[in-house]
Parts: structure tokens; sequence; C-alpha cells
């Protein structure tokens, strides 16, 4: 499932000599950076790879212990989709189910990795940065406008979630405790993570799908200009409809294709992970089963009944596919492991699935378009919103024509398209309801939620390692 990387992480075994083991082998430790040694332009590509490592972590199921291995995207799905009202923990034990009932403490072991995987990734970008003067010249500009958007979608998911983080755009040293855990402000670090897909769409190509491209950096770009708190419809707008108008992306003709023909037509960007290898899978998949339980926990990302009534209801032909029914019991269909159901035991490589993660896909950019053209009015009739919004129903077998979007049917047609693919919780932010809608949520199951829970705690390790210098978001 991930023939670049399985032909380039050749190279990347022949140059570990030259990387120390703290490289290769990512820490949960945030205060700890890495300065590895590259001599020539193939050290250096494989240090580009090891970025790509860094967010794909290691599978659960390889390495148990989680205070010793980060696990990259690997847990992405308890710090959002769990804390929207679309999914939940099939029980209240552990710190996996805190997510859900937004109980979430600074000590959560997951949460806590979360953070370090993400600085891993920054890490690791800012590294590669300084050994551009060893690389093929041809190669310098894409080699740092790949490790640029790598670093701007690792400080987008923590700003999301955290809110000011600390801004680290430079190799330093565990001493230099200031540099490593001030927090930047919100701004400030949209700031840098605006620059740095700016220049990484410059001087990247549409050749790469399971790499940073010149599509990816422009899609990323466009949520961000959508996302920060004074949006940039009209960048955002021009950002879509230039990948439109690139002819590189389309709609799967079938929605199942999306997830189970992998680096198809639709893919943007995508996390590759490979079935069977060890080294190179992914737990997550049969931690999604429950009924007959093929993960080492007893079931996650549940879906709640008020998202399958809504798949039911609004999602056309893309309900069989994004739910699987097990004996009664509605289960994600999304990523089935390696695509096989309870029926055929999960596969042979159950907990070694190769289902790849998917960030960005074609669909989200003409929802995005859409969500740029209404530019935070209540409605649009704009003839090309419709058509992008049109498509995407009309791929889900959902054709009587659209003459008016609103906001809420924007919002509803990413929630049925995109659920368990970790979109939800940043839509309701995004959109400003949020604290309407997940209050709702909680008080319908008996949850306790405040306006305080819409970002995460730092976690208490980051603060101790930091003597103090890195505070605590309110409410913790």
């Amino acid at each position: 499932m991930k023939p670049i990387k399985i032909m380039i992480m050749a190279i990347f075994g022949l140059v570990a000599s030259s990387c120390d083991d703290e490289f290769l082998n990512p820490l949960p430790d945030s205060s700890v950076t890495v300065d590895a040694y590259f001599d020539s332009d193939e050290d250096v590509l494989a240090g580009i790879i090891g970025i790509y490592d860094a967010i794909q972590g290691v599978n659960e199921n390889t390495e148990t212990n989680d205070t010793d291995f980060n696990r990259g995207v690997q847990f992405e799905y308890l710090l959002t989709e769990h804390r929207s009202d679309n999914t939940r923990s099939a029980t209240l034990e552990g710190s996996r189910a805190d997510f859900h009932r937004y109980i979430i403490d600074p000590n959560n072991v997951q949460s806590e990795d979360y953070w370090a995987s993400m600085y891993e990734v920054i890490f690791r970008a800012n590294n590669i940065m300084n050994y551009m003067d060893v690389a093929n010249p041809g190669n310098v500009a894409k080699y740092t406008a790949e490790a640029k958007f790598l670093r701007a979608y690792a400080y987008f998911n923590l700003v999301r979630l955290y809110g000011g983080v600390p801004l680290v755009t430079e190799v330093v040293i565990a001493e230099e405790t200031d540099k490593l855990f001030t927090r930047a402000s919100v701004d400030d670090i949209y700031s840098q993570i605006i620059e740095d897909l700016q220049e990484a769409i410059l001087s990247l190509d549409y050749s790469h799908k399971a790499r940073a491209s010149k599509g990816a950096a422009q899609a990323l770009l466009a949520k961000v200009y959508l996302t920060q708190s004074t949006p940039n419809y009209e960048g955002a707008q021009q950002l879509c409809e230039e990948i439109i108008n690139s002819q590189e992306y389309s709609l799967e003709d079938n929605f199942y294709d999306v997830f189970y023909s992998e680096l198809n037509n639709e893919i943007i960007f995508a996390i590759q992970y490979q079935s069977g290898n060890s080294e190179e899978s992914q737990g997550f998949s049969a931690e999604f089963t429950s009924t007959i339980r093929a993960g080492r926990q007893d079931g996650l990302n549940i879906p709640e009944n008020n998202l399958i009534a809504d798949l039911q209801a609004f999602g056309g032909n893309r309900t069989d596919v994004s739910l699987t029914n097990v004996l009664g019991n509605y289960e994600v269909g999304k990523f089935l492991p390696d695509g096989f159901d309870w029926t055929q035991n999960y596969g042979t490589n159950t907990g070694d699935a190769g289902n790849d993660w998917i960030v960005l896909r074609y669909a989200d950019v003409l929802l995005m378009h859409v969500e740029a053209i209404l530019a935070g009015t209540p409605s649009t009739g704009n003839a090309n919103a419709l058509s992008s919004f049109q498509a995407v129903r009309n791929r889900a077998g959902i054709t009587n024509p659209v003459t008016s979007i609103s906001v809420n049917d924007l919002l509803l047609e990413r929630r049925v398209e995109f659920a368990f693919e970790n979109h939800r919780f940043f839509d309701l932010v995004r959109f400003g309801v949020a604290d309407a809608v997940l209050s709702g949520y909680a008080d319908d199951n008996g949850y306790t939620f405040t306006g305080t829970d819409l970002l995460l705690p730092i976690p208490s390790r980051e603060i101790n390692l930091s003597g103090g210098v890195l505070n605590q978001n309110p409410g913790y």
C-alpha cells in the first residue's frame, strides 16, 4: 500500500548509522531535540522521509508501552472525533474514555502522546533544514518546501487542539527552555503556518499523494484561511478554485473506493501504512471494532445514534460504506482492517493493518469552496458554490438539484461525507457552533461540557519539564 515509502526507506536504512537513535526512534519528550548528521542528498531525502515516520507513529500492537513510543496520528481520533458528537468509547474505563465525556486531565497519556508526536514532526523538519547545503542544488527548494509543509501541518493540528503553543522554528538544545516552552500567541502560530505553506506552494508540484505536494499545501492553506480568527474567505476560495481548475484530482465514482483503493484520484494527502509489516502498520482499524472485538481495547470510535440517524437520512450511498452492521450493532465501516469485516475475522493482519490515513481529499476542497463562498453569511445561491456542493451529493446518489445552500446544509453535508475522518470537531469550532452543539450533546448523555473544553489541557509533563515556563490552559 506504500510503494513510494518502501523504496525510500531502503535508503533510510543505509544512512541510519549516520543518524542518532533519537532521530530514528521518536521519544515522547518534546524537550529533547534532534540534530542528526547528513552529508549527501540521499541522507537529506532519508531525513525528509523520517518526518513522515513521525506522523505515521508506532503501532501499539508492535510496541505496547504508551510512554516510550509516539503513536503519531494513530490516536488522533480520540482527540477529535471522540470530542465531537460523532463517536464515543464502548466503555467508561481508562483514559481513552475521558475524551467523549470531556473529562480529559493534564496527565492524559493519549493527549500527551499526540503533543509529543507533533513536536517530533516539527523538530525533525527544523533539523533537516539545517542540512540543505549538502543536498543537490536542484532539490533544495522542494526538500525545504516539503519540510515546511510538514511543520505547518503539525502546528495546525496543535494550535487547533491546544491554542497557543511553543513556536520552535530552529534546532535548539534542551537547556534553552525559553525557546522550547514559551507559548506563542494563536495569531503568531497561524502567521508561521501561513508563511510555511505559501513557500511550500511555490516549490512543490502535484506528483505526490503520500508526500507533500502543491495540491496538499494549497488545500491545507485553504483550511487554515477558513479556520483563523479572522477568516480569509477570498484567499480560501482562490486556493480551492486553483485546485479544482488544475484537474489533478477528481471524486471517485464509488465512495467505497475512496477508502479501499488507496492513493486514488480523490486523495490529495494521505499517511501510508503497510499491512502485515509491524514497523509500518497501524492498529487503529482494529480498535474501531467492539461487538466482536479485534483490537486491544473494548471498542473505540463507536458511532453515536444521532450520527447514525443523519447518515441514514442524508448519507445516500455513503451510509453503507461509512457504517457496518455487526449483529445489530453499528460500527465504523470506512477503515475495516485491510477491508476485511467481522464475517472474515477482520483478515489475517487485524492489528497490523495497512489502511492509509486520509488527511486531505478532493471532496473536502469542494465543500471548503462552498464555505469560502458563503463567507460567513447564512446562505448562498452562488452558481459555483452550488456546482461544488452538487458534485459531492451526486456522487452520494443524491441528485435532486440544490438551489440554495445554508450554513446548516453545509455542516450536515460535511458530517455525513467525512464521518470518522476527524473533521467534525474542527468543523463545529470553525463554524462557530461548537458550544451549542456539544453542550446539547453532553446534556443528552449526562456529560458536563463547558467552553474551556474546546481546548485540551497542556500536558503536565511538558509543564514540569519547562520548569514553570509553560502555562496551563483555562479550566484545567
